[in-house]
């Protein structure tokens, strides 16, 4: 009867063997029930600085155009003053060079009024010849280079050059037609002879 009662004893493990079979299975359900849903939500508040950026910098450059337009009236108004130093002998000739130069540049011959000091320009004193009148009405035609006597530098009308050729006359003829030279000189004012006489009748170096 002892052996009967031992049998029954190996079929209880085999009852705990089967109980372990359930506990894997919710073991294993748990991790299904937390699938990934935590990436989701983070692309999305990526892209919405991005706009406002690009509105800020339309604004900037408005108002910068508005500065530089102010510039050019001041500087139009003064001619440009250049030197050319001669010798009183020198000078005709070298208002000569300055006028075929601009000429070549480009220049129309209606532009440019040159002036003396002294002796008249070869071509002014054969068109004096044919008289004051005719002279005069070649200057109001501004087709050409007109040579005038410094003495007479108010009479005649300002052109965008005035060439000035201190060729000798009296001492103050310079100091006393250069103002008027630069006052009819549009752009340019391109004075022929002595820098000192020039810079003292101009009251400033050149």
């Amino acid at each position: 009867m002892s052996t009967h009662a031992s049998q029954p004893r190996p079929e209880e493990p085999q009852i705990h063997e089967s109980a372990q079979g359930p506990r894997v299975t919710p073991a294993a359900s748990r991790p299904a029930q937390t699938p990934r849903p935590v990436p989701g939500p983070r692309p999305a508040a990526v892209p919405r600085p991005a706009p406002p950026v690009q509105r800020t910098p339309q604004a900037a450059p408005e108002p910068a155009p508005a500065a530089p337009a102010a510039a050019p009236s001041v500087s139009a108004a003064v001619p440009q003053v250049q030197l050319i130093p001669a010798s009183a002998e020198g000078a005709l000739d070298a208002a000569e060079e300055a006028v075929d130069l601009l000429l070549d540049t480009g220049r129309a011959p209606g532009d440019i009024l040159v002036l003396t000091t002294g002796d008249p320009h070869p071509w002014a004193a054969h068109e004096l010849s044919f008289g004051e009148a005719a002279y005069w009405a070649l200057h109001d035609a501004r087709d050409d280079v007109f040579y005038a006597d410094a003495a007479q530098a108010q009479r005649a009308a300002g052109r965008p050059v005035v060439v000035f050729a201190a060729n000798g006359g009296p001492v103050d003829a310079a100091a006393g037609a250069l103002p008027v030279a630069l006052a009819r000189a549009g752009a340019l004012l391109i004075v022929c002879g002595d820098p000192q006489q020039i810079n003292s009748a101009l009251g400033a170096s050149v």
